[in-house]
């Protein structure tokens, strides 16, 4: 008779991974908390069918390798040389802040250190795809604070190498603690060593002549196989499979075909992610969150509220404007992929038990679930605050108008990459502008260049006193931030209101607010993208320059409604 163990585990597990992850997202959060949730309803502490977990953490391990290989094949070693200095700096003593006060705090709440340990490395670490979700879904991945976001995120992803080897050796039984550590960094450092050429060299030639071929199967079997085969040789060197799956990843990235081998071994990655992400989830006590509910409550605060304070206060000690750091804080506000790893690995070497890592998971859970609210509505909270403080005289943007601009000018609210290309513009013809911004480096640039620049928040009305539009004869905002965006507008057009003003929108309703206000021209992005498409491909198949563009100026009044 026919063993079917496997076939029902996988099939369950499947089915509430799906489950889980579409009702998740329907309601707007990432799919690992759905992931998460399922696991919980399919494992031995709840009512119901109940999943083999031996059988659901051997295929969760095959998730862990693909997971982490392909992390590593995104997280490119070119990009680590491009995090800036703050994110470094800033990263590396808000791992250490985080580990420390997360060890201080389960020593209070009566764990042992070993386990507080752990605990303080989970809370260290954020999630970057749910920071990709948050910011994406704002269009802020292209700000200030988004690439601040980004590089801090690499700088966390890369420590989880440190913490593990470190954790790992710490959590070796038997022998001197010194030991113990001195080995798994020894180890690791060995394993890498073999692996520096094996991937950087031998790696990459051996799949672009499997890539030429032209077999997609073959070719896919080949990325499977090196993922799995890196994974498996790490053990020989007491290192985890994730760890090695990740390493392996990180340096065949820089070849060129590692966006292929990304893009094949995508299927394979999401769904056996999935079924890692249940596995943790049905180690679970949903109990152990309802009788410890605050201990959650603490767990929450530390992850949500204690991370984003260090985050924000290191980034301004570091000289960001404080706007800045205060949404890049909490942006990074939960927990992540690399959080469930280490809670993984604390759970599989003895060193987490049952009540820490419930409590782990909980936390986590709640985080990654309020993630996207209070970053939705803190760029409105955060002007609010501003415009407060400003009134009362307490703005702490710093003003310096500079030289006055000469005759007539134009007024740029916000020097970022679109301000930036407007600017050049303007410069070209000799034009004369004065600038807005808040950022001080940027301010500091353009003072030494001659450009007047007035340094601090476009909406408040302080600044917009000190940048004087009496003589303006156009006013562009191109503000990132919808709410900023149209408080600039609202308060210029009744001050001014016969001043042009030019400004862009991304959605239908950013368009009907800026139409309301009587704003002279409005760029719609995604609209004047997919004209510019338009008009090109027109041009590639033929048709008269002269019939493009009457076609693009009536889709353009169709999509504008003017």
């Amino acid at each position: 008779m026919t063993d079917t163990g496997l076939l029902v585990t996988l099939a369950l597990a499947l089915i509430a991974a799906t489950i889980g992850a579409a009702i998740a997202v329907r309601l707007g959060q990432s799919a690992i908390l759905g992931y998460v949730v399922a696991g919980v309803l399919i494992g031995p502490y709840t009512a119901g069918p109940i999943a083999d977990r031996e059988t659901v953490s051997a295929l969760a391990d095959i998730g862990l390798v693909f997971l982490m290989f392909a992390i590593g094949l995104e997280l490119s070693i070119r990009d680590l040389a491009r995090v800036g200095r703050v994110a470094i700096i800033g990263g590396t003593l808000q791992v250490l802040a985080l580990l420390g006060i997360g060890y201080l705090v389960g020593i209070g709440l009566g764990f042992g250190h070993l386990e507080s340990l752990f605990f303080g490395a989970f809370i260290s670490q954020s999630s970057s795809m749910v920071m990709a979700k948050v910011l994406g879904e704002r269009g802020d991945l292209d700000t200030r604070h988004g690439h601040l976001v980004l590089g801090w995120a690499t700088l966390q992803d890369m420590s989880t190498i440190v913490l593990m080897v470190v954790l790992g050796g710490l959590a070796a039984q038997g022998g001197d603690l010194t030991t113990n550590i001195g080995l798994a960094i020894g180890k690791a450092l060995l394993f890498i060593a073999i692996l520096l050429p094996v991937g950087l060299k031998l790696l990459p030639w051996a799949l672009e002549h499997v890539a030429r071929l032209r077999n997609r199967e073959v070719f896919v079997l080949s990325v499977v196989a090196v993922a799995l085969g890196t994974a498996y040789s790490a053990e020989f060197f007491g290192v985890s499979l994730a760890l090695g799956a990740f390493l392996a990843g990180l340096l065949v990235s820089e070849s060129e075909i590692s966006h292929h081998m990304l893009d094949e071994l995508a299927p394979l990655r999401d769904v056996f992610a999935g079924i890692f992400f249940v596995s943790i989830g049905m180690l679970v006590d949903p109990m152990f969150v309802v009788v410890a509910f605050g201990l959650v409550i603490v767990a929450v605060l530390l992850v949500v509220g204690v991370k984003g304070i260090v985050i924000a206060g290191l980034s301004r000690l570091l000289g960001v404007p404080g706007r800045t750091a205060a949404l890049a804080g909490l942006a990074m506000a939960q927990s992540g992929e690399f959080s469930f790893l280490l809670a993984r690995l604390g759970v599989d070497t003895g060193a987490v038990g049952g009540q820490m890592f419930s409590l782990m998971l909980a936390s986590a859970g709640v985080s990654i679930a309020i993630a996207p609210s209070l970053y939705r509505y803190a760029p409105a909270a955060l002007t609010r605050l501003d415009l407060r403080l400003a009134s009362r005289g307490e703005s702490s943007a710093v003003v310096d108008a500079g030289p006055q601009a000469p005759g007539r000018y134009a007024v740029l609210c916000g020097y970022g990459r679109v301000g930036r290309l407007v600017a050049e513009a303007l410069e070209r013809r000799g034009l004369p502008y004065l600038v807005i911004e808040v950022d001080p480096r940027i301010c500091r640039a353009l003072r030494e260049r001659g450009i007047p620049v007035v340094q601090g928040q476009a909406e408040s009305a302080h600044i917009r006193d000190r940048a004087s539009f009496d003589h303006a004869q156009v006013l562009i905002v191109t503000l990132p931030d919808p709410f900023a965006m149209q408080q600039v507008v609202h308060h210029v057009r009744a001050d001014h209101p016969r001043l042009p003003i030019i400004a862009r929108a991304r959605t239908n309703a950013e368009r009907e607010f800026l139409q309301g206000e009587g704003v002279s021209e409005i760029v719609v992005a995604e609209t004047e993208v997919a004209l510019e498409m338009a008009r090109y491909t027109l041009g590639r198949l033929g048709v008269s320059s002269a019939e493009t563009q009457a076609i693009v100026r009536g889709l353009r009044r169709r999509a504008t409604g003017t």
